[in-house]
């Protein structure tokens, strides 16, 4: 369940703003808020179904938007390489300054990590 609500949310951050300002507010009053069906229902006055399918209506939206442009997945795949970069460049810094003294490859590692923290900045999450 967990995941699952992450990845509402994650839909959410990245294409909620296609909504209507009603679907909007529904659901990110049930993933964000985790508030019931039926809170929500009370809240607004109209049915548990009424809610439920606004809800639906719009997950449905944002995972179609999500099958079509990829962008979330791309943004994690992009983030699994990023992280795995960083590791890289950890290990070679750590192998200039230990045994090569070489202040020439210090700094093409100390480019490469500032380039990694550029590309890190520009993909913040929730575009």
């Amino acid at each position: 369940m967990k995941n699952q609500a992450y990845r509402m949310t994650m839909l959410y951050d990245f294409y909620g703003e296609v909504l209507t300002d009603r679907q909007k507010e529904f659901y990110d009053l049930y993933y964000n808020e985790d508030l019931s069906l039926g809170e929500i229902a009370e809240n607004y006055n109209i049915t548990r179904q009424g809610v439920r399918d606004v809800i639906v209506r719009a997950a449905g939206i944002l995972e179609g938007l999500e099958e079509k442009t990829g962008l979330i997945r791309r943004y994690q795949e992009n983030r699994a390489v990023m992280n795995e970069m960083q590791k890289e460049i950890d290990t070679l810094l750590d192998l200039a300054q230990r045994h090569y003294e070489d202040p020439e490859l210090e700094n093409l590692v100390m480019r490469l990590q500032d380039g990694l923290d550029r590309l890190q900045r520009e993909d913040s999450y929730g575009v």
